[in-house]
């Protein structure tokens, strides 16, 4: 793998370094990207698993062209044969063609506490420290790039004072194992979108996470504000942190931004596809284009996370 060569190559002369300087460029980790030949699609996304099942259907080439052959974020939560094997099996698919996968942790308990639609998560906080850590370490030192729990630190309005303190000490116990055991990985936690929490308070609520501990944090993660509102908000929570963090944008469905609606709004459309940013470390395709945000909207009776053609289309088509 061509990211193995470059490691070795690195160790030989890391080698060769006086030891101040070898401790001096530890904090440093090479970007994902550049130990791989670009992101990974994942042929058993909803959108491509559809379109293999439904040849004949109209919509199928459409679907397969603008979404089913992009590179789309994987999301883990309680995987059916254990966390472990789901996610080393998913990061060693992408490793086998020198490709960088993007993974959602999601799976955080009282998940979703505001919005209900996608409720769930590990039964406590001894589950989820058990969960994330087999996670970190089923990554380990293959690249990748992770988004640490959606909405986690935006909804705190609809948590108690005891589930927000366990919640903060997850998401930082969460980047601890990241920093330790997923060396390659650029890990993000989350932190809502522009329109949801002041970047100050989100800043206060990140530090407290282990921000630190990562490469930085995720914005618009399925949502549909622009990406210049977006870079905006991120800079802004970036100088509450001192100039010291980085972010990711979700494009997935920002292509025609924000109506103010989160769940199932029509008129939006498809952003750009997963590449280098420039005031953000990447663009990344994080929610499942024609994945339903719920039984709301314009897909009143699609559960959420279930796929749909009919969302799918629109988005192609911003209708």
């Amino acid at each position: 793998m061509r990211w193995n060569a470059l490691l070795r190559t690195a160790l030989i002369c890391l080698l060769a370094l006086p030891l101040p300087l070898l401790a001096a460029g530890q904090a440093a980790a090479d970007s994902p990207l550049s130990l791989t030949s670009g992101f990974y699609t994942n042929p058993y996304s909803g959108p491509a698993v559809w379109v293999r099942n439904n040849p004949s259907d109209a919509r199928a080439a459409r679907i397969q062209s603008a979404i089913a052959s992009q590179p789309i974020a994987r999301w883990f939560a309680n995987e059916s044969g254990g966390i472990g094997p789901a996610v080393a099996n998913y990061v060693g698919a992408a490793n086998s063609h020198d490709q960088l996968p993007v993974l959602v942790a999601y799976n955080i308990p009282a998940r979703d506490a505001c919005g209900g639609q996608s409720s769930g998560g590990a039964g406590g906080v001894a589950a989820y420290r058990t969960w994330i850590s087999t996670f970190a370490a089923a990554v380990g030192d293959r690249p990748a790039v992770v988004v640490i729990e959606p909405d986690a630190l935006s909804d705190f309005s609809c948590l108690t004072s005891s589930q927000t303190s366990d919640r903060l000490a997850m998401l930082a116990y969460a980047t601890r194992m990241f920093q330790q055991k997923a060396p390659n990985t650029w890990a993000y936690l989350d932190a809502g979108h522009t329109n949801w929490v002041a970047p100050a308070t989100m800043a206060s609520r990140l530090k407290s996470a282990g921000v630190s501990n990562v490469r930085g944090f995720s914005l618009n993660v399925s949502n549909f504000y622009t990406t210049a509102a977006s870079e905006t908000y991120g800079n802004s929570i970036n100088s509450a942190l001192g100039g010291s963090s980085h972010f990711v944008v979700d494009t997935s469905r920002n292509g025609n931004g924000s109506n103010g609606e989160w769940c199932n709004p029509a008129g939006r459309r498809l952003g750009v596809t997963a590449r280098a940013g420039a005031g953000e470390d990447m663009l990344l395709w994080v929610k499942t284009p024609g994945n339903s945000d719920g039984l709301c909207g314009i897909a009143p009776t699609v559960p959420a996370g279930q796929f749909s053609p009919d969302l799918a289309v629109r988005l192609i088509d911003g209708t």
